[in-house]
C-alpha cells in the first residue's frame, strides 16, 4: 500500500470511492464538490493506493485552532488491513506538521460502530453538542 496527497487524475476514482463507501450522504457531502472546494483551500486530501488503484481517502482541514478529519473511507473489500489506521496517522502528522496541536473528528450516530477504532487510535468521546447549519444547497 502507498499513501499520497491527491491529485487531479484521481478525481473520479475518489468520488467513486466515496460514493461507494458513503452512499447516503446528504448532498452537501458530495464529493465531486466537496473535492473542488477543497482543493481551492489547501491539498490536505489523502488516497491510499494498491496496484495503481485507490482504496482508501481521507480529507483533513486546518483552521488555525483545531484539526478536523473528514470522509475517511477504505473500500469495502480491502478493510480490516490497516488502511484506515495508516490513512489517519497521515493525516494526523501532516496536520501536526500545520502546528495543529488538537485533532477532531465526527461519526455519523448511524456509524457508531467505528467509535472502537477511533478509540484505539487514541482518540476519545467529548461532551459536545453537535450543531450544523446548512448554508447552501439542502441538506
Amino acid at each position: 500500500m502507498k499513501l499520497r496527497t491527491y491529485e487531479d487524475d484521481d478525481r473520479e476514482a475518489l468520488i467513486a470511492l466515496w460514493q461507494r463507501v458513503f452512499p447516503d450522504d446528504p448532498p452537501h457531502n458530495d464529493p465531486s464538490e466537496m473535492i473542488a472546494a477543497k482543493r481551492a483551500v489547501d491539498d490536505l486530501i489523502f488516497v491510499a493506493l494498491e496496484d495503481d488503484s485507490i482504496v482508501g481517502a481521507v480529507m483533513a482541514g486546518y483552521d488555525g485552532h483545531r484539526g478536523w478529519l473528514y470522509a475517511v473511507a477504505v473500500d469495502h473489500a480491502h478493510r480490516r488491513h490497516g488502511i484506515a489506521r495508516h490513512l489517519v496517522a497521515h493525516a494526523l502528522d501532516a496536520l501536526r506538521q500545520l502546528g495543529c496541536i488538537k485533532a477532531n473528528l465526527q461519526i455519523r450516530s448511524d456509524n457508531s460502530q467505528v467509535v472502537a477504532f477511533y478509540e484505539s487510535l487514541g482518540f476519545c468521546i467529548e461532551d459536545r453538542i453537535s450543531m450544523g447549519l446548512n448554508l447552501g444547497r439542502s441538506a
